[in-house]
């Protein structure tokens, strides 16, 4: 009987404290991250180079190396994985530079950007000329897409609008609903402890894991949403910079962190019903002789 409880209890708090990671994290803005300083400065040493006649520029990256590429370190063989994209695309920097990235965190409902990481946008989200945070879009609008495209381009991005706003709505909408059932078995759960029935119990359990299940699908469409965003065509509308940093933020990990929870909590719920002893009645069984029913 003990053990039963001791289950019981362990799977109720745990699921309560599934219940507050993920809404910690339904409403924070740090699922998917970027850090764009590299970039920035970048950029600025190409904008700052001497343009008066006469002078030619040689980058460094277009000088003989004196080790072999083997011994080259890392981040040299990022350089040079680099170059040869640029130089296969015929990409140049300033082309890359053209397009302008900020440092942002992005979350299920707004997008903002990254304070400290770029002191010109500080200066103009503090003067109010520019808003930190933009909410992400739920409906389709044509007014995000390029103009002065070709047909078949234009209608790839259109398509890609849709699959990305299907994606966004799977991620969102199954995460309220893992929400919403994890509280709904947390309220069962308690009223069976309450009341100590054991059915009532186990259905919170089962309903600890469809939460569970509803939230892996958000946190998989979430994943595969970012990975699609990265890999739209045409890739240097979409697509990032070598040297931008990017990656899962807290609110991802908290998300992960709940989901481990709630399936514990599951577990704990649906096994408590089963190590409780059955009570036993103490009337003995009906005989038709003396008339008497139990």
């Amino acid at each position: 009987m003990a053990t039963g409880k001791l289950l019981l209890y362990a799977g109720l708090s745990l699921s309560l404290c599934a219940l507050g990671m993920l809404a910690v994290a339904m409403w924070s803005d740090h699922w998917y991250e970027t850090d764009a300083r590299r970039y920035r400065e970048r950029c600025r040493s190409f904008s700052s180079r001497r343009k008066d006649p006469g002078f030619i520029y040689i980058p460094n990256n277009s000088l003989p190396l004196r080790a072999s590429r083997s011994s080259a370190p890392r981040w040299e063989g990022k350089l040079l994985l680099a170059r040869s994209r640029r130089q296969l695309f015929a990409i140049s920097a300033a082309d890359e530079c053209s397009r302008r990235y900020n440092s942002t965190n992005t979350g299920l409902w707004r997008k903002c950007h990254r304070l400290g990481f770029d002191q010109e946008m500080d200066d103009h989200i503090r003067k109010g000329s520019i808003l930190r945070c933009s909410y992400v879009k739920y409906h389709y609008s044509s007014g995000t897409i390029p103009k002065n495209l070709s047909f078949n381009i234009t209608k790839t991005i259109r398509q890609d609008e849709w699959h990305s706003l299907h994606l966004r709505r799977m991620t969102a909408g199954f995460m309220g609903m893992a929400v919403a059932i994890i509280l709904f078995g947390w309220l069962i759960g308690v009223l069976g402890c309450c009341w100590d029935r054991g059915l009532m119990q186990y259905v919170a359990g089962l309903l600890f894991l469809m939460g569970g299940t509803f939230c892996i699908i958000s946190l998989c469409t979430c994943v595969a949403g970012i990975n699609f965003e990265l890999s739209r065509y045409p890739r240097h509308l979409y697509g990032l910079s070598d040297d931008i940093g990017h990656g899962y933020g807290w609110s991802m990990f908290c998300a992960w962190g709940g989901l481990g929870l709630t399936l514990i909590a599951g577990f704990f719920c649906t096994l408590a019903p089963s190590v409780q002893p059955i009570p036993r009645s103490t009337c003995s069984k009906s005989r038709s002789e003396n008339g008497t029913v139990c």
